[in-house]
């Protein structure tokens, strides 16, 4: 029984992915809980990058999922009392309509955003636009999907921006210049690799940008070194789950072994 069959067997899917692949460089227990759905993430800028990068690929569609917060419409719900409060955004009345707009959005599956994120979103590609790299680095055909077999292995993933004779990835950091390091903490180059494997594709770049005014970008290129780093690591994830599945041993049992 091969890996695809084995994964089959045990997740009822019989591909990986990307973050399927990062989850198995570290804990094979964080492994086996992302496999099985148990594993999910959610916060503030994990929310913004969603946004932003609807806004930034998917724009029309963004519009028909997302509802701005207005203030206004919040403060017409609530009582004379809770108006005339010296905050009125801070009283129970008024948290309790904003959960209210929250739930009636979700029932109508969309999802209510600040007026602040939604500006700082559209105000961030207004700056790609200025600088040139919208209508360059990230020109062509959006959300790629793709479920390819890569050495043996299936692997499915979308990628952000297929180009003529590119790809380009979109990411939002804290500082473009550090940026080179998240590669390596996040693993990207793992997704560099199978992007530019599966489309037999060399060059490929990640247009970074800033989340603080003025929204600095900023385009990197994906070295050979940062390819081959990136196959080591997909080589490495891929014999763990394989012997992972093979031994079928408890994953509370795994622990990292390394040099430094």
């Amino acid at each position: 029984m091969n890996i695809s069959d084995k994964l089959q067997e045990r997740y009822g899917k019989s591909h990986l992915s990307y973050s399927s692949l990062k989850q198995a460089l570290g804990d094979m227990a964080q492994f086996d809980r992302y496999m099985k759905g148990e594993l999910k993430y959610q916060s503030d800028a994990l929310d913004f990058g969603t946004l932003y990068d609807m806004l930034l690929f998917e724009r029309e569609q963004a519009f028909e999922k997302y509802v701005v917060l207005s203030d206004s419409e919040v403060m017409s719900r609530l009582s004379d009392k809770a108006k005339a409060s010296k905050k009125p955004s801070m009283t129970l009345e008024y948290k309790s309509a904003l959960a209210s707009m929250k739930e009636e959005a979700l029932e109508e599956g969309k999802i209510i955003v600040s007026h602040d994120d939604w500006q700082m979103a559209n105000d961030m590609i207004d700056r790609l636009a200025t600088c040139g790299l919208l209508d360059t680095y990230l020109a062509g055909d959006y959300q790629v999907g793709f479920l390819e077999e890569l050495n043996g292995i299936q692997v499915k993933g979308f990628l952000d921006c297929l180009g003529s004779n590119f790809i380009s990835d979109s990411k939002s950091a804290r500082s473009a210049e550090k940026f080179r390091y998240a590669v390596r903490d996040f693993s990207y180059d793992i997704q560099a690799y199978i992007y530019t494997k599966v489309f037999g594709i060399k060059d490929f770049y990640w247009v970074v940008q800033e989340k603080t005014y003025p929204y600095l970008p900023a385009l990197v290129k994906c070295s050979e070194q940062t390819l081959f780093t990136g196959e080591m690591k997909f080589n490495d994830a891929v014999s763990r789950i394989r012997k992972f599945l093979t031994d079928n041993y408890e994953p509370t049992t795994d622990y990292l072994e390394y040099e430094v």
